[in-house]
């Protein structure tokens, strides 16, 4: 299947069972992403900016004092983040609460560094040591509160996606489709009747454990290949599948239960409403530190953008909310092919 024409598209444009459940210890806040950093910089920036303000005779003055408090804070922002990053699974075995006072005093420590640096460099007969510390509590709070709501704001999408797949794959035509293949191949071909039953066994087996934040790619493209397993014995030889999986790529982390609604799409819109079939190929490639996952299926002639794009818009949320702006979600219909196009870090 060749895809050249939508590339140059892009570029234009272990569930524990319940009896026995224990809760889990999960860090509340993570400050290892690109999008954190740019953001946290940003914003003690602009905090410095304002605080410039009081006391400035003039714009020179102003930029003068700004550079002096930036010279502060940006070191010590840029420690704290170091910190956050580094100590992240020490802080994961604490209580939410534990978390976020430590990354409060990790803020305090971050402040006397940034106040001891401007002490050499200035050298100064008195330094603001307490209110360099105060300064650094106080911004690193505002950051942890902002973290912890992000990662909160993960929650939705992750319910709202699980319950998508969960509806996806036990929705009774599927499952009696599923089923009814089983039953015509166990007189014929017992054998591909027990291999479709286990691809069948494994597919809900994985539906139904309760999945991290996110996975390998190399398990989420053995899903999608049970599910296509499945799905070629109903379609036969309507549904040509290729795979073009790069074992590099395997290792990159995405979102648990990302890959298979997205080729259950492929399916549902390419392969069932056409009467020849259509061709749906999964691609993984690994390009330095970037992963790009592809999805491509052929649409039958006079068919606009299939569905509603609710499965689309849980993938594409679920990516930002993992990755931030490291992630990238892009689909394109050139000429009867359709495609979703993906970017993560490796």
């Amino acid at each position: 299947m060749n895809d050249s024409q939508l590339l140059s598209a892009f570029q234009e444009l272990s569930r524990t069972p319940a009896k026995q459940r224990v809760p889990r210890r999960v860090l509340v806040f993570d400050a290892c992403q690109l999008g954190v950093v740019l953001r946290a910089l940003l914003f003690v920036e602009a905090v410095m900016a304002v605080g410039a303000m009081f006391g400035a005779v003039g714009v020179v003055n102003w930029v003068e004092r700004m550079a002096f408090l930036s010279g502060a804070a940006l070191p010590g922002t840029l420690g704290w983040l170091v910190l956050a990053c580094s100590l992240k699974k020490l802080l994961a075995r604490l209580p939410p609460i534990g978390q976020q006072l430590c990354g409060v005093a990790l803020g305090a420590i971050s402040g006397l560094y940034g106040c001891g640096l401007l002490a050499l460099v200035m050298r100064q007969d008195s330094s603001p040591w307490l209110a360099s510390a105060c300064a650094g509590a106080l911004l690193s709070s505002v950051l942890v509160a902002a973290l912890v709501l992000r990662a909160k704001g993960r929650m939705p999408a992750d319910t709202t996606a699980r319950l998508a797949e969960l509806q996806a794959r036990i929705r009774p035509h599927f499952l009696f489709n599923s089923l009814n293949s089983a039953i015509a191949l166990v007189r014929e071909d017992p054998a591909r009747a027990e291999a479709l039953l286990e691809d069948l066994s494994e597919l809900f087996r994985h539906a139904l454990v309760e999945q991290g934040d996110s996975a390998t790619l190399a398990e989420e493209v053995l899903v999608a290949r049970r599910y296509l397993a499945i799905e070629q014995v109903r379609f036969g030889e309507r549904l040509q599948v290729e795979w073009a999986i790069d074992p590099r790529a395997g290792s990159a982390r995405v979102p648990a239960l990302f890959l298979q609604p997205l080729v259950e799409n492929a399916v549902k819109h390419g392969v069932e409403p056409s009467p020849t079939g259509a061709e749906v190929k999964i691609t993984t490639q690994r390009r330095g530190s970037v992963v790009v996952i592809k999805v491509t299926n052929t649409v039958p002639a006079g068919q606009g953008r299939p569905g509603h794009g609710v499965a689309q818009d849980n993938v594409r949320d679920r990516l930002r909310l993992l990755h931030d702006v490291q992630a990238q979600f892009q689909t394109a219909l050139i000429d009867g092919m359709y495609q979703v196009r993906m970017e993560v870090p490796a």
